[in-house]
């Protein structure tokens, strides 16, 4: 057990005892160290960030005046689809598994991931995956078009795009499957004596129910890609009406893995807020029990509200009513996790560096994306605002300006411990007004599109729409060139800067936990010296 005693800052390999390291990018492709992972699991995901961002650039500079200006229709389908599932699968998720490789062996005292080596390859799987969707772009026929949930019948007639689409998938989903046993067993096994499951991080808790949900949704999805591919290859007709298939049953399939996996995004960003929240309060985190539980009930529900994504598909009245109540059910926990965010904010000695302003920017944007879902949920309401573009403006409050913000705010608050170096505070200021405000430029107005009755995905509209999408526009460049300054202050704190102290930021909170050692000194219970 001599790894456990290993330097934190270093890149030793915990399972390796052999004197030979490789180094340069065979270091990278070998590593079975869970920083090095992490660091690579974050890097694509920033990667993919841009990439995504590019396509929604496509987007809206297509959309910023009525008429066809820049690309076909067909294209512009393509670049709505590959946009929602690389900035899913490919940015949001590997994110949220970098920040779960860099910091969950730390905060609960592990010498490393449990499966070191099953690490390494869960990452590998994602760049070829990540080609995968990149290249259908450039085979006959072009990428998949139908929209990033890929319905059928659409989806049944495209060409090669769309068979490329669908193993890219797979392969995505395998790397998820097995990050989250790792992740599970890791946190079952391997922390330190004396560290009880309530004692743990909440970030931990949190991505601990991550891990189940994932595993339990993400087959699901693998079995309705896998059905689609038979319905188009192999003559079956689960989704084909015309051979006797239904294409809603792959809407009830495909959503039965889509609503847990909203939660499965965001899940890992209240863990990161949890972890924010109380540093910059001075004060431990309020109602520690209640937010665990309030995270399982949020899990559980994510279940149970799948077709509220269907109002309008011609469910009966009875499961309609059903899926309204469970929807709105669910605002209860996370309205327990908000409370309990503003209770641990309340008269403490707050100070606002850039984690905290990101954390406060999330909370303040996650609330309206969490209002207009519940707008969504009410029936006779959702049946006029489907598939317009409050639709749209209300899941990107939630994917950007939840889980986005939350993952902004967890890089700043943890560079001083990855890199031993401070961030420039007056550039991550800057990164953040210019998001905070550049987002609410971009989508804020697309509430007023919607409800004025404008369709999602189309690529030409009336000209009644036009002041509000070149507003859009102009919001969705800006807040996407503001993106590169986050990206000069990380490059710029990792070639250095002024050291970190050992408590970068005077907080006696979990960040604190590193390696295994007796249990901290105020352990939830006794509140810290406030200085």
């Amino acid at each position: 057990m001599s790894s456990i005693t290993q330097p934190i800052g270093g890149h030793e390999h915990a399972h390796d005892d052999h004197a030979h390291h490789p180094t340069g990018i065979m270091r990278w492709v070998t590593t079975t160290n869970h920083k090095d992972i992490g660091t690579l699991y974050l890097w694509f995901s920033f990667t993919m960030f841009i990439v995504g961002g590019c396509m929604a650039f496509v987007i809206r500079a297509e959309l910023f005046e009525p008429g066809l200006q820049i690309v076909t229709p067909e294209f512009f389908n393509e670049m709505t689809t590959l946009h929602g599932l690389i900035m899913i699968f490919g940015a949001l998720m590997p994110g949220a598994v970098g920040f779960a490789n860099w910091m969950i062996p730390m905060q609960i005292g592990a010498p490393d991931m449990a499966f070191a080596r099953m690490n390494n390859w869960s990452f590998w799987l994602l760049p070829p995956a990540a080609l995968m969707l990149l290249i259908s772009l450039f085979v006959p026929g072009g990428a998949a078009g139908g929209g990033w949930t890929l319905y059928p019948p659409l989806t049944i007639e495209q060409g090669m795009g769309m068979d490329l689409t669908i193993f890219a998938i797979h392969i995505m989903g395998a790397s998820s499957i097995m990050g989250s046993i790792n992740i599970i067993t890791t946190i079952l096994n391997l922390r330190a004596p004396g560290m009880t499951l309530m004692k743990m991080p909440l970030f931990c808790w949190t991505w601990l129910i991550t891990a189940y949900l994932l595993i339990a949704v993400m087959p699901v999805l693998a079995g309705a890609v896998t059905m689609l591919l038979t319905d188009r290859h192999f003559g079956t007709s689960f989704f084909n009406a015309a051979g006797g298939g239904d294409p809603i049953l792959f809407q009830h399939v495909f959503w039965f893995f889509g609503h847990p996996e909203v939660y499965i995004i965001i899940l890992p960003a209240f863990g990161i807020i949890s972890e924010i929240i109380p540093t910059f309060s001075r004060k431990p985190l309020f109602g520690y029990a209640s937010m665990v539980y309030a995270v399982a009930a949020i899990a559980i529900l994510s279940f149970m509200v799948w077709a509220h994504h269907m109002f309008t598909t011609g469910l009966p009245t009875a499961g309609i009513l059903f899926y309204m109540y469970a929807t709105m059910l669910i605002a209860v926990p996370t309205g327990v996790k908000v409370f309990n965010w503003l209770a641990t904010m309340w008269k403490g000695s707050i100070s606002l560096e850039a984690p905290m302003m990101f954390a406060l920017g999330f909370l303040f944007l996650f609330v309206i994306g969490g209002f207009t879902g519940l707008v969504l949920g009410i029936v006779p309401l959702d049946v006029a605002l489907h598939d317009t573009y409050y639709v749209v403006a209300h899941f990107h409050y939630v994917m950007v300006a939840g889980t986005l913000f939350a993952f902004f705010g967890g890089v700043y608050y943890w560079l001083p411990k990855w890199t031993g170096h401070m961030y420039d505070e007056s550039l991550a200021k800057w990164h953040f007004w210019l998001s905070f405000i550049l987002f609410n430029v971009t989508f804020f107005p697309m509430h007023f599109l919607g409800l004025a009755g404008m369709p999602r995905r189309v690529p030409d509209y009336p000209q009644q729409f036009a002041d509000w999408n070149m507003v859009s526009s102009i919001g969705a460049f800006g807040f996407g060139l503001s993106q590169l300054v986050f990206l000069y202050a990380v490059i710029k704190c990792i070639r250095g800067g002024k050291p970190a102290p050992a408590k970068p930021w005077d907080g006696a909170t979990s960040l604190e936990w590193t390696l295994p050692s007796p249990a901290p000194y105020h352990s939830f219970e006794t509140p810290p010296v406030v200085r």
